[in-house]
């Protein structure tokens, strides 16, 4: 086999058939991806020469008229992105051939040189919308690249293709998973991308249409239109978990009744470890004004991808430290399961663990009723990774929970959330100045 990971693992052709016949009566539209040219190293391997060569051109065609009447099928994604085009005549050349046999061709936008009658998937902000042309918007609905409470929100309150209601030139949208990293199994997938809660949110809005112009990862401020709308989608939502997800991997808890008081900023001046007033006996019995005010289990204080995505500080600073600032109350006194989280791994980046006994690379802190809560002991921390190495207890929702003693009563959260520059040392650890917290019994 010329796969490096899972070699000889294939699906047959009647499986595929299985696969397609399956999506149909569930009205889903199969669309099968053959990436080109691009992506293509086992295809390189195996044939022995380049995609964009004059024999890997014809290969590619002949896969193409063999999928096209093996499969039924309506569309095929011929990819297009990520690549150099050395053959401006390779994409053209597919593009006919499908045309040829009335198959839809769809390709990555920005990308190849791709026919006006392909319909372009956007994947990046920088892409441009022309028209004439048919799209389908993936911009930012990555959800490899998101926290499950945070993906929720996000597709909640997106508006698909910059507009209201689909058109004959914004077809729609659609979101992708890219678990570059190797999985423990394959139903880690579904937990560790968020993918049933994340769908929910995302159906919900394409077929609602509307949505918040811009992209956000806030909930909104408290009894504003948008968080009234939020929590009533988020009942509908914990509904259908209860009823059709119970046993499945759904990492969701409620998020909108939990409201945060954000104190800042404080100007470090580089020292992510120094001490300010919000840590000091007595600063919370003089009830002072929070500087904002936030809901939900995991708030993006700045988005790495800022300034397209919001966060809920509006005009963030480098080098300054915020507090964040709780109370949850409890009916009763003993032990309970909380997730805790302070950096969202990626699934398509190789990024760090943290340091033993830090919950991130910023020093971030957490005090549980006065108490320090001690980080996991990371099963990587210091040890070289690569994208064959699985998460395993990188983020909160699919490690073991953090457990707390609640008092009956009044329970205080004090979370330290310091930052220095935004800027991370390479792009697989981007600074994503966030944190996530959340009782999860």
């Amino acid at each position: 086999s010329t796969m490096l990971r899972d070699p000889g693992m294939y699906y047959s052709i009647s499986e595929m058939k299985e696969l397609i016949r399956y999506c149909e009566e569930r009205y889903i539209r199969f669309v099968l991806e053959i990436d080109m040219p691009g992506h293509s190293a086992a295809f390189e391997r195996a044939m022995g020469v380049s995609m964009q060569s004059e024999k890997g051109t014809q290969y590619v065609q002949e896969i193409l008229r063999t999928v096209a009447t093996t499969l039924p099928i309506k569309y095929i994604h011929i990819g297009g992105d990520e690549v150099t085009i050395t053959n401006p005549g390779f994409l053209p050349a597919m593009t006919r051939l499908l045309d040829s046999m009335g198959i839809e061709s769809l390709g990555w936008s920005p990308g190849g040189n791709l026919a006006n009658t392909t319909i372009h998937q956007l994947w990046m902000s920088e892409a441009p919308i022309k028209p004439g042309i048919r799209y389908i918007d993936s911009r930012h609905l990555y959800l490899n690249h998101m926290d499950p409470h945070e993906a929720v929100v996000t597709l909640f309150h997106r508006q698909i293709g910059d507009r209201k209601n689909a058109d004959a030139s914004m077809l729609g949208g659609i979101i992708c998973v890219w678990n570059d990293r190797r999985l423990i199994n394959e139903n880690y997938h579904l937990l560790i991308n968020g993918v049933y809660p994340s769908i929910l949110a995302f159906a919900e809005r394409s077929w609602r249409g509307g949505g918040i112009p811009k992209w956000t990862a806030v909930i909104g401020g408290k009894n504003s239109p948008e968080a009234l709308q939020f929590t009533a989608f988020e009942s509908r939502l914990l509904k259908h978990k209860k009823i059709y997800f119970s046993g499945e991997p759904f990492p969701y808890f409620a998020q909108s009744k939990l409201e945060w008081s954000l104190f800042g900023p404080f100007s470090n001046n580089g020292n992510l470890k120094q001490v300010f007033d919000p840590e000091l006996d007595g600063f919370f019995s003089k009830q002072p004004q929070p500087a904002l005010t936030a809901i939900g289990a995991t708030i993006v204080l700045r988005h790495w991808w800022a300034p397209a995505i919001t966060g809920h500080i509006p005009d963030p600073k480098e080098n300054t430290t915020w507090y964040a600032r709780t109370r949850i109350f409890s009916e009763v006194e003993g032990w309970r399961n909380c997730w805790i989280g302070f950096n969202n791994f990626s699934r398509s980046m190789i990024t760090r663990a943290p340091d033993l006994r830090q919950w991130d690379e910023r020093s971030s802190v957490l005090w549980f009723n006065g108490d320090l809560v001690p980080a996991p002991e990371w099963k990587h921390s210091g040890k070289i990774i690569s994208l064959e190495t699985p998460l395993e207890d990188e983020d909160y929702y699919y490690r073991t929970p953090t457990r707390l003693y609640f008092k009956k009563g009044w329970n205080e959260v004090l979370i330290k959330a310091p930052v220095g520059s935004f800027k991370g040392s390479d792009w697989q650890n981007p600074v994503k100045w966030m944190f996530s917290f959340v009782p999860v019994d």
